[in-house]
């Protein structure tokens, strides 16, 4: 009965571990490359189990093409120093990510930098003033 018991934990731990980790796998973002992206912010959503930023970036033939921009949690964010308000639909930023590897408009946030020059990162904020 004992190891029916010890059988049954280690089974229910594995299944319920198994989605986790797929849910919080990066292996579809090529962090090797990073791009740099310029646009308006269309929506910034401050929300768990991450925050995600919708930019519209100008395509080839200048029309919008919307990147989402997926970041960690907002309580994350909060420690280092974020604040909901920082990013606003209708910013015009500079967004550093890791792209998707299956070439769709997406990336890992790395980097923003807003519209008074302040960047901000998942590690905390870089004011302007202090880069001169």
């Amino acid at each position: 009965m004992k190891n029916l018991l010890i059988a049954s934990a280690t089974l229910t731990t594995l299944w319920l571990a198994v989605p986790m980790a797929a849910h919080h796998s990066m292996t579809g973002f090529d962090r090797q490359h990073l791009i740099t992206l310029s646009g308006i912010v269309k929506s910034f959503s401050w929300q768990n189990p991450h925050c995600y930023i919708e930019l519209d970036v100008a395509g080839k033939n200048g029309e919008a093409v919307t990147w989402n921009i997926e970041m960690t949690a907002p309580g994350y964010l909060v420690r280092t120093g974020w604040k909901k308000t920082d990013v606003k639909p209708g910013d015009k930023v500079t967004i550093v990510g890791a792209p998707l590897l299956n070439g769709q408009p997406g990336a890992l946030f790395e980097s923003i930098t807003l519209p008074n020059g302040d960047k901000l990162t998942q590690r905390g904020r870089e004011a302007a003033a202090a880069k001169q």
